[in-house]
């Protein structure tokens, strides 16, 4: 039994990736078969160019397209309710909380299947031409200040904007000229960042003092206007008690 099967075969710290139309006979696709998502696989049985390494499962998907999905433990296909977010299904310009039914295949490899991800998690003792033999230079850099220290094993008093030009990319703009351009730095700590949050902490004490000094006055203008009621009310009361005096009086 032969059957072709591709198989995407990637080296994630060199940035390579190889694919590859490899012959499979039953012996050799017995190493994949009924093996899940994330499982490690022993290259022995692909030839004599894989012996020594080992593959981590990472994906694949069908004749049709329909792709693999971690955590459906089946063989075949299936329709699966899902919503935007989860992987498999892209859910652009649904709406909120829409659910959408769509075919998928299990996590467990089975014959069906005409491509296969696999990732390198050990190298033999031959390297793979294209593969394992050459280093491709990353095209894009961290962003965030702390991944940045992180890459390059810096401290919080190393000045992290020197080590960004360090995969700065330059190229040719549409009108003939020489650019060069570079990730701007995200969560950079500098002394003007300083400067706006010791003014923002300052504009915020600012309003809670005035916002208090603002809630006494109206204490003291409502206990005022208060006593002015009471003093009237009282005023009032009394002439009426008065004028009820006076006209029993007059009445006697």
């Amino acid at each position: 039994m032969t059957a072709l099967m591709l198989l995407t075969l990637l080296t994630p710290p060199r940035g390579v990736k190889r694919r590859s139309k490899l012959m499979t006979t039953k012996s050799c696709t017995r190493a994949f078969f009924d093996k899940r998502l994330s499982q490690e696989v022993s290259g022995d049985n692909l030839g004599e160019e894989f012996n020594g390494y080992v593959f981590k499962i990472m994906g694949g998907c069908d004749k049709q397209g329909f792709p693999m999905k971690q955590g459906v433990i089946t063989q075949g296909r299936v329709r699966i309710m899902m919503h935007r977010g989860t992987p498999c299904f892209r859910g652009h310009g649904r709406r909120n909380g829409e659910r959408r039914r769509k075919s998928v295949r299990g996590c467990i490899v089975s014959p069906d299947l005409s491509v296969l991800n696999l990732v390198i998690v050990k190298q033999g003792a031959k390297p793979l031409p294209g593969l394992t033999d050459i280093e491709k230079p990353r095209m894009r850099g961290p962003k965030r200040a702390t991944k940045i220290r992180k890459l390059f094993n810096l401290s919080k008093e190393d000045d992290v904007r020197k080590y960004v030009n360090t995969y700065r990319r330059s190229f040719t703009s549409t009108t003939g000229k020489k650019r060069s351009k570079a990730p701007k730095i995200q969560r950079l700590v500098t002394p003007l960042t300083l400067q706006r949050k010791r003014s923002r902490v300052a504009e915020k004490k600012k309003r809670v003092a005035k916002a208090k000094s603002e809630a006494g006055e109206y204490q003291k203008l409502l206990a005022l206007r208060l006593k002015e009621q009471r003093e009237h009310r009282s005023e009032s009361l009394a002439k009426k008690r008065a004028s009820r005096v006076s006209t029993a009086t007059r009445t006697e």
